[in-house]
């Protein structure tokens, strides 16, 4: 597995690259500071990298070290609560998509989406190995999101810090589809009236230790299954354990393996069909964390992640971008409200 290569031109060096799959790592600050020229390198580097990959690393993108620390230290408080206060909290349906989800619940999957038996034997046979709390935007009409804010101080810290949190992965996110409009050649605020909402979902995982042998009798086990994500795109924080794989052109796995101070951003199902398949929606999972030299225990260790997934606002339409047809035959999906693609997408995985 390459790391870090130089870069070439306005091309950006490669984090990982190994069996065809190249994820860039993109020094994002260029782009939020940069003069005009400078702005626009950054955005082809944006684009390509989701082009080519699906999937690549931001530096310097805004968000302070200290901000993303703390968020990981509210989500080891909250899933280290007692089971009964977490599944008083507990997620409820698609249309709400907040909540508690306890480990075994979901079950992300490459299966038919129609195929409700197949999804449910995938999920009693090989459950995924993690929690996570769901969070919404505020202020949903009959959607509230479901804070530990009743219980303790500690909890109601943490529902000020999350909403606070996902306003700047909000603004981040708005930055990211401002760059790839750049780089496509529609107007830098094309997505602005697409993405003002905030119709997205803060997803705090935690990925329990888990005994070695468990995947040494099931080689099929793995935290989380082989999957794409749903929405435009995904800002992904993670810790230093690793066990993040993206498919490669060959289908193989090729481990992501953790940059400080970077963010895994990675293409969605919806951005690959607003793009009409000019963007790629790469599979990807969640298995064990890579061996570390002399580790004699039976565990795995607990991983901890913090995934923004970003859609368009539930309420828009999505149909093919301008500049990626040329006849209306050239379309390759009709055209779906973002809310609706979402719900349908959800309602397949719990």
């Amino acid at each position: 597995m390459g790391s870090a290569g130089q870069s070439n031109g306005t091309s950006a060096p490669a984090a990982v690259e190994a069996d065809g799959l190249v994820m860039p790592i993109i020094d994002f600050g260029d782009f939020l500071h940069g003069d005009a020229s400078t702005k626009a390198r950054v955005a082809e580097q944006v684009l390509k990298g989701f082009q080519d990959s699906g999937f690549l690393y931001l530096t310097n993108h805004g968000i302070p070290p200290s901000t993303i620390s703390h968020v990981f230290s509210q989500s080891s408080q909250f899933f280290a609560r007692p089971q009964s206060e977490k599944d008083a909290l507990s997620w409820t349906t698609p249309q709400s998509n907040r909540g508690y989800v306890a480990s075994g619940r979901e079950k992300v999957t490459l299966a038919d989406l129609n195929d409700r038996d197949e999804i449910a034997k995938l999920r009693a046979s090989n459950p995924d190995l993690k929690e996570s709390m769901e969070i919404g935007r505020e202020g949903v009409e009959g959607l509230p999101n479901r804070w530990p804010d009743k219980i303790d101080a500690a909890g109601a810290a943490f529902a000020t810090d999350m909403k606070a949190f996902f306003l700047t992965c909000k603004a981040l996110h708005g930055q990211v589809m401002r760059a790839i409009a750049l780089a496509m050649g529609l107007r830098p605020d094309f997505f602005d009236g697409f993405t003002d909402a905030g119709d997205n979902n803060l997803r705090l995982l935690h990925y329990p230790a888990v005994l070695k042998s468990v995947f040494r009798h099931n080689p099929d086990q793995v935290r989380a299954g082989a999957h794409s994500d749903y929405g435009s795109i995904t800002l992904l924080f993670q810790d230093d354990v690793g066990g993040l794989e993206v498919q490669s052109p060959r289908g193989t796995w090729v481990r992501a393996t953790p940059v400080p101070g970077s963010i895994v951003v990675n293409a969605g199902d919806l951005l690959n069909r607003w793009s009409n398949g000019m963007i790629k929606s790469t599979r990807h999972r969640v298995v064990q964390p890579p061996a570390k030299e002399g580790d004699t225990s039976d565990m795995f260790p607990e991983r901890y992640s913090v995934a923004y997934f970003c859609n368009p606002n539930f309420d828009r339409t999505i149909e093919a971008l301008p500049g990626t047809y040329a006849t209306e035959a050239d379309k390759k999906w009709e055209s779906i409200k973002s809310g609706d693609y979402l719900v349908m997408r959800l309602a397949a995985t719990y």
